[in-house]
C-alpha cells in the first residue's frame, strides 16, 4: 500500500481501555473510522473527533474495507463474527477481518475457514502493550494468517505498533500471546513480592527501583506497574478480569499440548481470589493488595 494510493476504510469493534486509543491513532494516521462499540457512550469523544458510528457489526462491515475487532472473551468474538448482525455474514467479499482480541487459537483457526468460505479473510493479532502503548502506538502485535494477507495491510499495524511480528499461519498470533501471558503471570508474582518485601524492610521502594529496574530484574512489569502500585494506582490498563480469562486460554492450551503449567497455575489461583474479593475490574497491578 503505497503513500499515493487510498487508504482503506477501516471498521473498529470495541471501544474499550485500548481501543479507543488504536482508533485515535488510526485516525491519525489518515485514515476513516467506522465505529461501534456495545455502549455507544463510550465512543462519544471519538466520534466527536471524526470516528462514524454505526449500530451494528453488519451496517459497519458494508463500510469497510478492513474491521479489526478488540474484545474482551472469546464468546464476544463468537457473537460479533458469527451472529445475526455478525462479521461473517455481512462483510464484504475481499475485506479482512483483524482480530485483536486475546482469545483461543482454536477459534482463531476457525474464523480464517469461515473467512475463506465467505471469500474474506482473517488474522489473528493479538497485543501486548496495555493503555500506555495503546496511547502511545508502541504496541507489541503478533500475527497469524495469511503472510500475503499481513504483508498487505501492515501500514495498518504500523500506525498502532512498533514491534509487529508475523508469526505464521491462523492462531499461531494467538498462541504467541499466550506465551507471552505466561511470562507475564509468573513475572507479576515477582514483581508485587519485590515491592512489598521493600517495604516491609522499610526501604523507599521507589529508590529500589531505580536499582532493579535497570538490571537482571528488568521488566515492562516492573517499570510500568510497580510504581502504579506504590502509588497506589489501580485503575485498569489491563483488567484483571481479562487477565484471568487469558490464563484460563492459556491452561487450556497449555494441557491440550501435555505442559504442565506451574508459574501460571498458582497465577491464576491468585487472580481469582483478587477478583473474588471485589478487584475484577482493577488493573493487573492490584495484586499488590492481596498482600496487604
Amino acid at each position: 500500500m503505497s503513500s499515493n494510493q487510498v487508504k482503506p476504510a477501516i471498521g473498529f469493534i470495541g471501544i474499550g481501555v485500548m481501543g479507543k486509543s488504536i482508533v485515535r491513532n488510526l485516525m491519525k494516521a489518515g485514515y476513516s473510522l467506522h465505529v461501534y462499540s456495545r455502549t455507544k457512550s463510550k465512543a462519544e469523544d471519538i466520534l466527536e473527533e471524526g470516528a462514524r458510528w454505526h449500530d451494528n457489526p453488519a451496517e459497519l462491515a458494508q463500510h469497510s474495507d478492513v474491521v479489526m475487532t478488540m474484545l474482551g472473551y472469546p464468546h464476544d468474538v463468537e457473537e460479533v463474527y458469527y451472529g445475526e448482525q455478525g462479521l461473517l455474514k455481512h462483510a464484504k467479499p475481499g475485506t479482512v477481518l483483524v482480530d485483536l482480541t486475546t482469545s483461543s487459537p482454536e477459534l482463531a483457526k476457525r474464523l480464517e475457514e469461515s473467512a475463506r468460505g465467505q471469500e474474506c479473510f482473517s488474522l489473528d493479532a493479538p497485543v501486548s502493550g496495555g493503555d500506555i502503548g495503546a496511547r502511545e502506538a508502541r504496541l507489541s502485535i503478533m500475527v497469524g494468517g495469511e503472510e500475503e494477507v499481513f504483508q498487505r495491510i501492515s501500514p495498518i499495524f504500523e500506525a498502532i505498533g512498533t514491534n509487529i511480528v508475523y508469526q505464521g499461519p491462523a492462531g499461531s498470533g494467538q498462541h504467541t500471546k499466550m506465551c507471552n501471558q505466561i511470562a507475564i503471570a509468573s513475572n507479576m508474582l515477582g514483581v508485587t513480592e519485590a515491592i512489598r518485601y521493600a517495604e516491609k524492610a522499610g526501604l523507599d521502594p521507589d529508590t529500589v527501583l531505580k536499582s532493579i529496574g535497570s538490571g537482571a530484574a528488568g521488566s515492562w512489569s516492573l517499570s510500568n506497574l510497580a510504581p502504579r502500585m506504590i502509588k497506589g494506582d489501580f485503575d485498569p490498563g489491563f483488567y484483571v478480569k481479562h487477565f484471568i480469562k487469558d490464563m484460563g486460554i492459556a491452561l487450556e492450551s497449555a494441557e491440550a499440548m501435555g505442559l504442565q503449567a506451574h508459574g501460571l497455575s498458582l497465577a491464576k489461583s491468585l487472580y481469582e481470589r483478587l477478583a473474588a474479593s471485589g478487584e475484577e475490574n482493577s488493573g493487573t497491578q492490584a495484586l499488590y493488595k492481596l498482600y496487604e
